[in-house]
């Protein structure tokens, strides 16, 4: 039997984590924190591991949300191996030192840090880099068999080195698929799955509630972007883009400088900085190596301007611009949330979503409310009103649920594990694959359920 544990990760997204004990040889699956919580809170169940056999841990990409307790979990199990494409480790790199800084400015008392940079380090070192479609060969301490596991990576098409993760032992196929894109983005073009069957699909299904027709062409969108930024620049105001650091910067970025190169957009100053730059040179560095649409093109000769060397925001007032800033939900204290302070009161600027948006976060309240009305950005902060004009762009980088609900039409698998998605996003993809595959045994688990499935 194979016991799979979610320890995060399901009714969500954030803390994604997913324990899988197969004949006695334990593997991890992700292991994020939450980014709406704090310390402690912000980490998946890992004291359910407490009496499990834990050898492995492959990590799908290095959003936070999937790579983040990774450091925790080295703690509590020092002799575990963990696995991850080579991009992914270097931008781990990056992406956990930055979760230490941004810790030790939010926190006096060092004592609640839950890890350094030295660990970090360590950590990283620690990774064993794998490329996409070796065969990765496996045997628990405790296994039960003489059969090893085999594990593959594949490409998501998520951001640089996400990766779907198949596991093949027995006979039996269990195919994991992170956080994936099928079709192709600005940069990165779409997944590559594999030929074999799938017996077990866990699959995220963050769009499952976003009808088809909601999700415009991205040729089309892209329009009403340089549209909606135009009128804003014309205005003499200036752009904020609440972006995540890792993969939304780097495509973004990308398809302002194409709208700009084709004189779609007004050719104002860009700015961007932080984690985000470093990133994008990682990008820059294996465009060679992975499967983007253009390998010729380097986001690091975009013409950008620092946001750091920028103190004080109503230099904005006075030179307009676009601005790319962490983080893409707004969490209290980042570069987005406490520039947007600014940005509420300016009638002439805007204030322009590009990706997911959590309905509890930050930036959901600014999207929720309307023009002159009061938005209080957190519980305890002081109510600022709303003038400046607000807008939301699909460019996801996520598939749509037609797009994942092809993955389940091309294998039909005996079972799929809705995972990585809010409750009426799993609702959809359990009425419709009953309603369409009838044979498929489907699972919307709670943190901490067990699923077992004959081997």
């Amino acid at each position: 039997m194979i016991k799979i544990i979610p320890l995060g990760g399901t009714d969500d997204i954030g803390a994604s984590c997913i324990y899988l004990n197969i004949d006695g040889t334990g593997l991890l699956l992700d292991c994020g924190v939450h980014p709406k919580k704090k310390g402690i809170d912000s980490l998946p169940e890992l004291d359910l591991l407490d009496n499990l056999p834990l050898d492995y841990v492959f990590i799908s990409h290095a959003h936070q949300d999937h790579i983040g307790a990774l450091p925790i979990l080295i703690k509590k199990f020092p002799h575990v191996i963990i696995y991850a494409t080579p991009q992914t480790q270097e931008i781990a790199n990056l992406t956990l030192h930055n979760a230490v800084t941004i810790l030790e400015k939010d926190f006096n008392d060092l004592s609640l840090i839950l890890y350094s940079h030295e660990e970090i380090d360590l950590l990283v070192k620690s990774i064993i880099a794998v490329e996409y479609n070796d065969e990765i060969q496996l045997k628990g301490l405790r296994h039960k068999s003489l059969e090893p596991i085999i594990v593959q990576f594949y490409d998501a098409g998520h951001i640089l080195g996400s990766a779907s993760i198949l596991i093949k032992y027995k006979h039996k196929s269990y195919f994991y698929t992170g956080d994936i894109r099928i079709s192709p983005q600005q940069i990165m073009n779409g997944a590559k799955l594999p030929r074999y069957l799938i017996d077990t699909l866990l699959t995220e299904t963050t769009y499952g509630s976003v009808s088809l027709k909601n999700l415009p062409e991205l040729k089309e969108e892209k329009k009403r972007f340089a549209k909606a930024i135009n009128k804003i620049l014309g205005k003499g105001g200036s752009v904020l883009i609440p972006v995540f650091a890792l993969g939304k910067t780097q495509e973004i970025l990308s398809i302002i400088h194409s709208l700009i190169k084709k004189n779609e957009l007004t050719d104002v100053p860009v700015y961007t900085g932080g984690v985000g730059t470093k990133i994008s040179q990682v990008y820059d560095k294996n465009r060679f190596i992975v499967n983007v649409r253009d390998k010729n093109f380097e986001i690091s000769k975009i013409p950008q301007e620092n946001l750091y060397n920028i103190t004080d925001p109503t230099y904005f007032n006075r030179k307009p611009g676009i601005v790319l800033a962490a983080s893409g939900m707004m969490i209290e204290n980042t570069t987005s949330f406490k520039l947007a302070k600014h940005w509420l009161r300016q009638k002439d600027f805007g204030i322009f979503f590009v990706g997911y948006v959590d309905i509890d976060s930050p930036a959901c309240r600014i999207y929720s409310a309307k023009k002159n009305q009061k938005v209080q950005l957190t519980d305890f902060s002081e109510p600022i009103e709303l003038k400046c004009e607000i807008d939301k762009f699909s460019f996801p980088s996520h598939s749509d649920r037609y797009e994942i609900f092809s993955i389940i039409g091309k294998y039909k698998p005996d079972q799929v594990i809705l995972l990585h998605g809010e409750n009426n996003s799993r609702d959809w993809f359990g009425y419709n694959i009953l309603k369409e595959f009838p044979n498929i045994k489907v699972y919307a688990p709670t943190t901490g359920s067990e699923i077992l499935i004959e081997s």
